[in-house]
């Protein structure tokens, strides 16, 4: 059963990101607020869930949070100030829009940078590696993140329907790199990325 929160009797927001080892689109991120007796026995790591699951449990999320956001950063800026800067830049995006003043911020992972409240406050954090498997509002800051996210990717393979967006949502298939091998690239294509690793592959 995963872990409510990580400093008791303090509010805290949980923030997770989707999409960073992806060759096209925009990285996610949420950042979800969770009331004290929040509780589903099926929440859990986004990654070992299956979309249906994401889908009813993104909608319980979304209805009984406190508060949650979710924020974007473009394949743009991901190639200007790469991939762990943007995933950063993007949980802060998702912290900066909550309505909530939080006391604390847990992430998934080991990297993060200081984020200040909008009066400038200062608040702690503690990285958590498998957090989003640990603590309840990663797992559904995860979830949001990795649904939104997909929502994005099956949009964009309407206009890009050579890369199979709407089955591997960017994420470095086989498939995908043959498209991009046979159709070359787009704009939402990460240029700062190595699109075709290994010609023997191809």
């Amino acid at each position: 059963m995963l872990q409510q929160f990580f400093k008791p009797n303090i509010i805290e927001a949980g923030c997770d990101e989707a999409g960073r080892g992806c060759l096209a689109g925009p990285v996610f991120a949420a950042a979800v607020v969770l009331p004290s007796d929040f509780f589903n026995e099926d929440l859990n790591d986004s990654k070992k869930l299956s979309p249906s699951k994401r889908e009813r449990l993104r909608e319980l999320i979304i209805r009984e949070s406190i508060d949650y956001k979710v924020e974007y950063v473009t394949e743009k800026e991901i190639d200007a100030i790469n991939i762990l800067n943007a995933s950063i830049l993007c949980m802060h995006k998702a912290l900066d829009g909550l309505n909530t003043r939080i006391g604390h911020i847990i992430v998934d992972g080991n990297r993060f940078k200081a984020w200040r409240d909008p009066n400038g406050v200062l608040v702690p954090h503690n990285c958590i590696v498998k957090g989003d498997a640990t603590f309840a509002s990663i797992a559904a800051a995860s979830i949001l993140a990795k649904t939104f996210r997909d929502d994005y990717m099956r949009k964009a393979a309407l206009d890009y329907p050579e890369y199979g967006w709407d089955k591997n949502f960017g994420y470095p298939t086989k498939s995908h790199r043959m498209a991009i091998k046979k159709y070359g690239i787009t704009p939402l294509h990460r240029t700062s990325f190595t699109l075709l690793p290994d010609p023997e592959l191809f």
